[in-house]
């Protein structure tokens, strides 16, 4: 892409910048878990944003193309903590044996972490707030998080989710799926909390 002056550039890119604003900080949070970090990450992909305009080859593929400097902006500082020595050990440890009787509603997980159903289970999760299931997502272990806001916020593919980690394609898949058992778990002991699942995994009649 061409600009016939500065000016018209800066107009350009502040005017298709605006409206996403608030969509690459809610990006960015759900990748740190952290606003201070998240808005360095914003600021930091808009500057290469702006910086590298002229790579844009389609101004139509101008939001796809921020978002993924946005991405790419936090995977870069996720691989350089992942090099720091670690106790967490997340990735070689089971998650914890769920009941399948009680997870049988849990079966289909569709963004952004909504479970839909009939009666009394629709009700409660219709009524859940951003900020709870926010919670539950954050209450992730890095890895997982990062892999489910790739794939199920973002839309990556495994294989680009495995590619932008440096990971291999089965561990995506082993993270993604430990990850939606940790948010079926919240979100199910949120649901039984509230009286509207019974704690054998029937609904409450």
């Amino acid at each position: 892409m061409r600009f016939d002056e500065a000016a018209s550039r800066r107009e350009w890119f502040e005017q298709r910048l605006a409206p996403l604003m608030d969509r690459l900080y809610g990006t960015a949070l759900r990748l740190t878990r952290n606003s201070a970090d998240a808005e360095d990450i914003v600021a930091e992909a808009v500057t290469k944003a702006w910086t590298q305009l002229d790579r844009l080859r389609d101004a139509q593929h101008f939001e796809g193309w921020l978002f993924h400097i946005l991405t790419n902006t936090f995977i870069s500082e996720w691989r350089k903590r992942r090099c720091r020595p670690s106790s967490g050990g997340d990735d070689a440890t089971e998650p914890s044996e769920l009941d399948s009787a009680s997870f049988a509603l849990f079966q289909q997980l569709h963004q952004p972490f909504l479970l839909w159903w009939g009666s009394l289970e629709e009700q409660f999760f219709n009524g859940l707030l951003q900020e709870d299931l926010q919670r539950a997502l954050d209450a992730l272990p890095d890895a997982y998080r990062v892999t489910i806001v790739l794939v199920e916020v973002q839309g990556y593919t495994y294989e680009e989710v495995a590619s932008l980690l440096g990971i291999p394609l089965g561990t995506v898949r082993s993270r993604l799926n430990r990850a939606r058992c940790r948010l079926q778990q919240a979100l199910w002991e949120q649901a039984r909390e509230a009286g509207v699942v019974s704690g054998t995994g029937g609904a409450q009649e």
